[in-house]
């Protein structure tokens, strides 16, 4: 009940710095970067399923967050659609490349469905770059609306930001809520031994498919916000590179860990940024600092924690057999 109390009163903590953020910061630029920072997390708590808590190498994370993407701006600026009806068909189309995208899983694995996941992500940057009358090619799509909630249109970097917390904080719930559910159980189980879950009567090719179908909608939802925050997407934003900055953060953060993830999109989204005067050499900085991390914990900062925690549960133990021995 203690270790209850006090997660209870971290989160309450977090939630009320993070309403303050804002505040402490005057420009547009670091708005931004916390805007992008949420979308980040809700895209890789996606991930994390797939890769995470299933162990299936997905390296198609540009291409599932492109099409979350051009769907909704394509719906939203083509036939003037409301953007939340662009969200919901961004959701769909994750839904259904989520089963695309699932059947290959169930007959091929390892660097064989990296190189598979990463030809789709490639395969959706050079169709979007090629249909230009279709896409906008690669001109990009321009005039991207901004949500609009109650007559209140969320037209800045502070309001998307409010509202972009909210959406982090539902898309932390559920992933949390899965993780802890059977489902989780299932994928952890298959990530462990996948031979042990099959013997047990469990049917791996419906696990292994929900997993992706998940990651796919949470990677099509941040797609979608992003459009909408920057206004203008172009083919150029959703290269290899993304995919495997994604791949970064969880490995950072934690893989298999959903408060890891969280903090992985953080530090990754945000260190960089916040090293650039070192002008030239801030890039190269970032890298050695993930070098450092890489072999110091290698099961990501989140294992920092989990060390404090048994440290003070020893502490706490010691204290208790002190005070029984002097009974």
């Amino acid at each position: 009940m203690i270790s209850r109390k006090y997660h209870v009163i971290i989160n309450t903590i977090i939630l009320i710095l993070l309403f303050f953020i804002p505040s402490f910061f005057n420009k547009t630029y670091h708005i931004m970067l916390f805007d992008q920072t949420f979308i980040n997390i809700i895209t890789l708590l996606g991930l994390n399923f797939i890769t995470g808590l299933t162990g299936q190498m997905n390296l198609g994370t540009a291409g599932i967050f492109a099409i979350g993407a051009y769907t909704s701006s394509l719906l939203c600026v083509k036939l003037g659609i409301s953007p939340w009806l662009g969200l919901i068909a961004a959701i769909v189309m994750g839904y259904l490349i989520g089963i695309g995208l699932g059947w290959p899983s169930l007959r091929i694995k390892g660097i064989y469905l990296a190189l598979t996941t990463l030809g789709f992500g490639e395969i959706i940057r050079l169709l979007i770059a090629n249909m230009s009358k279709f896409t906008g090619g690669t001109q990009g799509v321009k005039g991207i609306p901004f949500y609009n909630l109650f007559g209140l249109t969320i037209g800045n970097e502070r309001e998307f930001y409010y509202f972009l917390l909210i959406v982090t904080i539902i898309m932390v719930y559920f992933s949390s809520r899965i993780v802890n559910s059977k489902w989780g159980r299932a994928f952890k189980a298959i990530r462990d031994n996948e031979l042990a879950v099959e013997t047990c009567g469990i049917n791996i090719s419906d696990i292994k498919i929900k997993a992706f179908t998940l990651a796919s909608i949470y990677g099509c939802i941040g797609g979608a916000l992003f459009a909408h925050l920057m206004g203008y997407i172009n083919p150029v934003d959703f290269n290899i590179d993304l995919s495997v900055k994604y791949l970064m953060m969880l490995m950072v953060g934690g893989i298999g860990s959903v408060p890891g993830s969280i903090i992985g999109a953080i530090v990754v989204t945000l260190l960089p940024e916040y090293l650039r005067f070192l002008q030239n050499y801030y890039w190269l900085t970032f890298s050695v600092i993930l070098l450092i991390f890489s072999v110091l914990l290698p099961n990501g900062l989140i294992s920092l924690f989990d060390v404090v925690v048994k440290s003070v549960k020893m502490k706490g133990g010691g204290n208790n057999a002190n005070y029984s021995s002097s009974k």
